[in-house]
């Protein structure tokens, strides 16, 4: 495994690259409080492009910042960084990964693959429509992740609607018949609207990844 540090604004962040291949890369968003696998999953060993990992701000390899300020779309712009050092890729999110995930195949429809949303922490988010902000000061911890990300990213609003949005900025632009396929059981009130979008298969992750292989698409 190799780790490239991308540099975002202030933000470092860890990219590994977990395997070499030759073709689209396959990337791998984490879920809230995790970092990057050290290995490939197993069920993309049949992958033929390079398989990457992306840890996020405050997470893994990644800088922590002091004070916090997270939001899914900043999670989204670190996304979009690894999306441009690799070119194209295929995406699979878990929990919080599987958000940003699917913001990343609506916003870079051209350079996003396909997008596979599993299962994971973060997966909830918070509201889904605005409500009072809560201000907290937390302790600093020395080792990922960072306690500020764990409290804002899972109370981040999240209404249905805006994450229609992004499905449909990737049916209309992507070229792709079902750029989304989820592949999660547990489905908050945002990712079951994404389900009833016109554009979205449910199947598994093996599934989703053969609909998605470098070769067909």
């Amino acid at each position: 495994m190799t780790i490239t540090m991308l540099r975002h604004n202030k933000i470092d962040l860890a990219l590994h690259l977990l395997r070499d291949g030759v073709g689209r890369a396959l990337l791998l968003l984490h879920g809230l409080g995790e970092s990057s696998p050290a290995h490939v999953p197993e069920w993309a060993d049949g992958w033929t492009g390079p398989v990457a990992a992306l840890d996020f701000t405050g997470h893994g390899g990644s800088t922590v910042p002091p004070g916090g300020g997270y939001t899914a779309e900043i999670m989204l712009a670190d996304a979009d960084v690894a999306l441009a050092e690799l070119g194209t890729a295929t995406l699979v999110g878990r929990g919080l990964g599987a958000y940003v995930a699917l913001m990343l195949a609506g916003a870079r429809p051209q350079q996003v693959r396909g997008a596979v949303l599993c299962d994971g922490p973060g997966l909830a988010g918070g509201a889904i429509s605005p409500t009072s902000q809560s201000f907290v000061t937390l302790a600093t911890s020395p080792h990922p992740p960072d306690p500020y990300a764990l409290f804002e990213l899972s109370r981040d609003l999240r209404p249905p609607d805006y994450a229609t949005l992004f499905v449909r900025m990737a049916v209309d632009s992507s070229g792709l018949d079902e750029p989304i396929a989820v592949a999660a059981v547990i489905r908050p009130s945002w990712l079951a609207a994404v389900v009833g979008e016109f554009g979205v298969t449910t199947c598994s992750v093996r599934e989703g990844l053969a609909m998605f292989t470098p070769t067909t698409l």
